[in-house]
């Protein structure tokens, strides 16, 4: 196998965690996303898309998106499950895991890519172009307050964010909390049952990748 990744930006850390969690140790390439190495025409040959990360699996397959790559590497090595055990963990991690990405992911994403100069004309990851909107900035930063007390209300009833046990929606939900850093977004001091399960996620190895 052979892993794309970046080392400063969120989405190729849920894979990187994910691997970790998984024991695997994969070949790995870095692509700076600063130096607009996902636009060349070298990964663009791998991924059209100039989206990161990227799994070129054993076969040849080529995966862009976080899912796709956490279903192989779940196929591929099963223990320890981190996509579920049942079929309502199952459901359950997939759910937990598409709330993280709308309703975390995407509103840091919008107030960073929106304001920040380095994206000045690249607000929208891939190929294409798009220039800022300021609005749409606003409306990630109050986002982002609402998703800390949907953490906060799922947290005080589990002590994980989708099952009993660690599990890909704890590794997306990590990720996009830690880097709502870049937009001065913290866990609010009051959200006791979601900073001590951040505190919890942040002491795990995979975390310090």
């Amino acid at each position: 196998m052979l892993f794309y990744d970046c080392s400063t930006a969120p989405n190729p850390r849920r894979a990187r965690m994910f691997i970790a969690e998984k024991g695997l140790t994969i070949e790995t390439r870095d692509i700076s996303i600063a130096k607009g190495e996902q636009l060349q025409p070298e990964f663009k040959a791998v991924n059209p898309r100039a989206t990161i990360p990227v799994l070129v699996t054993d076969e040849g397959t080529v995966l862009t998106e976080n899912l796709g790559i956490a279903a192989y590497l779940e196929a591929h090595t099963p223990e320890p499950p981190l996509m579920g055990r049942t079929p309502d963990e199952k459901g359950l991690v997939l759910m937990w895991n598409s709330i993280a990405e709308q309703q975390g992911g995407m509103p840091v994403a919008e107030a960073l890519r929106n304001t920040h100069p380095a994206f000045k004309d690249r607000a929208i990851p891939g190929p294409a172009n798009h220039a800022q909107i300021p609005e749409l900035a606003e409306r990630g930063l109050a986002r982002i307050e609402q998703f800390f007390d949907v953490l906060e209300e799922r947290l005080q009833d589990s002590r994980y964010i989708a099952c009993d046990h660690f599990t890909l929606a704890d590794i997306s939900t990590f990720v996009f909390v830690d880097f709502a850093r870049v937009v001065k977004k913290r866990i609010p001091e009051s959200h006791s049952a979601a900073l001590d399960w951040y505190e919890a996620i942040k002491s795990r190895p995979s975390a310090r990748l």
